[in-house]
């Protein structure tokens, strides 16, 4: 008995990553298709017309004569419907702007973790820390580091000790023994 070596090649269904489907599109194709239907043209070359597989035509077709028109038309938003509404999302919003501070926390920088604590308290709704960024995406927030300055900076003392202190300490790469530069 021999071995054959069997190679498999996948092909990707569906959308190229990170297109979105247009649902008006595709119902306008399948309506175009319903029209074409009842003027009596032939499922293959309609197939061939709207850019589709024979099998989708006759599958099309099988819903038009039990259903009708209105069998072919799109079913609504596709996937899990979000868990916050508008309303709630204004009031993360708010609470956003209002700071860390307002719900007890000692710096003023949001975390992942402060942001899902926010929605827990505001909404009553859990969020995974993770998760929690496509919420903040979706508001139009963005992921900002701070600033690595202390809080009792003073710019004038700054200042005055860059044009006093700075040049006697800055290092140099002229040796004694090299020449000046020109």
């Amino acid at each position: 008995m021999t071995s054959a070596c069997v190679e498999f090649s996948f092909v990707a269904m569906g959308n190229p990553l990170g297109v979105k489907r247009d649902f008006d599109a595709l119902e306008a194709r399948r309506l175009r298709f319903a029209t074409f239907f009842r003027q009596g043209k032939r499922q293959a070359e309609l197939a061939r017309v709207l850019g589709v597989h024979r099998q989708t035509v006759h599958r099309w077709a099988k819903q038009v004569e039990r259903g009708g028109r209105g069998a072919l038309k799109k079913a609504g938003r596709a996937g899990r419907k979000p868990w916050l509404i508008a309303a709630q999302l204004r009031r993360i919003a708010q609470g956003l702007k209002r700071g860390p501070e307002v719900l007890g926390y000692r710096t003023s920088s949001w975390t992942v973790s402060r942001v899902a604590d926010l929605i827990d308290r505001k909404c009553g709704i859990r969020y995974h820390p993770g998760h929690v960024w496509k919420i903040l995406r979706q508001m139009g927030w963005s992921y900002e580091r701070p600033a690595g300055r202390t809080l009792k900076r003073s710019e004038p003392a700054i200042r005055r000790w860059r044009k006093q202190r700075w040049r006697a300490v800055k290092k140099t790469n002229r040796g004694a023994n090299q020449r000046p530069r020109r």
